[in-house]
C-alpha cells in the first residue's frame, strides 16, 4: 500500500478533499449559460461567407 495514495475499502484511491472542490467548481462553471456575445462569435465563424 502506498502511503501517499490511500485506498477505501472497495480499493479505489481517495481523492484528496481539495480534488472534490475542484470538481464542484468545474461542474459548476460547465454548467453556465454560454453568453451571448460568445455564440455570436461561434455563429460568425461556423458562416462560411466569413472566410
Amino acid at each position: 500500500m502506498n502511503p501517499g495514495n490511500p485506498r477505501r475499502k472497495g480499493g479505489k484511491p481517495q481523492s484528496p478533499e481539495w480534488a472534490d472542490g475542484l470538481k464542484r467548481l468545474y461542474d459548476s462553471v460547465v454548467d453556465e449559460p454560454l453568453p451571448d456575445s460568445f455564440a455570436k462569435l461561434l455563429d460568425q465563424l461556423d458562416d462560411p461567407s466569413h472566410g
